[in-house]
């Protein structure tokens, strides 16, 4: 089993895509014509993040849509480092972490009120 995607409900949905797409380096992808305001956000043509406007009225019986947080992995050390440049260039604030006995470097951050996203990779490649 693979994690398809996530679905992000915020109140700041032009920040939230900003964020994705300029400091994360998703791209921006087709989305069918729903009621609610939202994008698909894309990682090599497939859609991986669903912003949806949480300006919309809730739907009864429908929980109140809630994420901890979601964790992209990162495969390269180049892909680390520029991850990294990006954030620093967008005056991102973000904190490091080492998984313990594991090798693995995660990388928090929180694009907006309510949201985490991580990013961790084996630490031999990330360079802190």
């Amino acid at each position: 089993m693979n994690l398809d995607r996530a679905t992000i409900v915020t109140p700041d949905l032009e920040g939230a895509r900003r964020f994705f797409v300029d400091v994360v380096g998703l791209t921006e992808g087709w989305r069918p014509p729903f009621g609610v305001a939202g994008y698909w956000l894309c990682s090599n043509d497939r859609p991986v993040i669903h912003l949806l406007d949480s300006t919309v009225p809730g739907h009864a019986g429908r929980a109140v849509p809630r994420i901890d947080h979601i964790a992209f992995r990162i495969e390269t050390p180049a892909e680390w480092l520029a991850l990294r440049e990006r954030l620093q260039a967008a005056d991102v604030p973000y904190q490091l972490a080492d998984v313990p006995l594991s090798g693995e470097t995660q990388l928090f951050v929180a694009p907006g009120a309510g949201v985490v996203i991580e990013f961790v990779m084996a630490s031999r490649g990330a360079q802190t």
